[in-house]
């Protein structure tokens, strides 16, 4: 699959994850770009090379075949997704998986939270995704809410 198209349709997952039920699936940071909104951590892995001393979650599961091009290694199943989660990103695939990227590119260049900066990129916030899906300022406040305690609490176990 070109990359390209991988990191559209992971952020409208994320985007539809995040309306549905106030999370997303990647808890990755999003930033506007010339081509659209991109998940940037995952946009960045793409483009980086496996460390020395061992391949990362990314690596093991996902290689750069060719200059856009990535390719999923065997099954990457290991309970990290909920069954929902799994759905949701097979719903987004059915959807949207015979798009190529360059209608995905004009499809999420639609998304009100997206600005073109040019040959920048600006940040994209949750707030601005939330208020984006028509989402109250009540349901805007409580989602930051929880998502701030969620990456606080990954934060915790993740040193542990």
């Amino acid at each position: 699959m070109k990359y390209l198209k991988l990191i559209k349709l992971l952020y409208i997952a994320d985007r539809e994850a995040l309306s549905r039920w106030g999370k997303p699936i990647t808890t990755d940071r999003y930033v506007s770009m010339k081509e659209g909104p991109v998940v940037s951590n995952i946009y960045n892995l793409i483009g980086s090379e496996p460390m020395p001393d061992g391949q990362s979650i990314w690596h093991k599961h996902i290689k750069k075949v060719a200059d856009w091009d990535v390719q999923l290694l065997g099954d990457p199943s290991n309970d990290e997704l909920s069954r929902a989660e799994e759905n949701l990103l097979k719903e987004i695939f059915d959807a949207h998986g015979h798009k190529n990227r360059w209608l995905l590119v004009r499809e999420t260049h639609k998304f009100p939270e997206w600005t073109d900066p040019g040959t920048s990129s600006s940040i994209i916030t949750y707030r601005e995704i939330l208020k984006a899906l028509n989402k109250s300022d009540e349901e805007v406040s409580a989602t930051l809410g929880e998502l701030k305690s969620m990456i606080a609490a990954q934060r915790v176990l993740q040193a542990v």
